[in-house]
């Protein structure tokens, strides 16, 4: 599982809050936890930027260096730090998105709404028309001709809570409207091809006279 951890486990910058001007950026490696800040202001142009490096037992202490970063980016980033810097990785967010979606469709409806819980990434999976289309064909030995054109018109975590009677009289409905454009699509055609040949003919009639 250590395979899955980059050097760098955590990134992020930004600026501090109002009236701060400062420009911050936190970086969490294997080994250490990095802090680089950038003084804004029009008098101090030249200024190079300031960094502070520590271990992760030393950040674990560091209070002052701690309470900046809830400062600049807030209690949630902070504990999160706090975690990683005790070896406390989350390896499930790690994993290749494929293999992750085939481990999905093994779990109940109400551990996947659980798993949606724990972080936004994985929230946005769970949601996703990626995740229940495959859920959707692994659960059914048998999809119903027409589910695709109904999925990308109602989305497929949708057509997966639709009740099979339901789910075929919408694809009906979606068939009969697909038909019914189609018929209406060959009429217009050949109304215009009948208007086109018409004014052709009246051409040639009047090259005759």
């Amino acid at each position: 599982m250590a395979s899955l951890l980059g050097e760098t486990l955590f990134e992020i910058s930004g600026q501090g809050p109002a009236p701060m001007k400062d420009y911050f950026h936190l970086q969490i490696t294997k080994s250490d936890v990095i802090w680089r800040w950038w003084k804004i202001s029009l008098r101090s142009e030249s200024t190079k930027p300031g960094e502070l490096r520590e271990s992760h037992p030393d950040y674990l202490e560091d209070s002052l260096l701690q309470s900046q970063v809830r400062v600049v980016f807030g209690p949630r980033i902070l504990q999160h730090t706090l975690a990683l810097s005790k070896g406390q990785f989350d390896y499930l967010e790690r994993l290749p998105r494929r293999l992750l979606l085939r481990i999905m469709t093994y779990l109940d409806l109400e551990d996947i709404a659980r798993l949606g819980r724990t972080s936004r990434s994985l929230r946005k999976l769970c949601d996703s028309d990626e995740f229940w289309e495959h859920t959707l064909k692994a659960h059914y030995n048998t999809v119903p001709d027409g589910v695709d054109v109904l999925a990308n018109e109602l989305g497929w975590k949708t057509v997966f809570f639709t009740s099979k009677l339901q789910l075929q009289k919408q694809i009906s409905r979606q068939r009969q409207r697909t038909e019914e454009q189609n018929n209406q699509e060959r009429t217009e055609f050949n109304i215009t091809n009948l208007i086109h040949i018409t004014d052709n003919d009246r051409g040639d009639w009047s090259a005759l006279e």
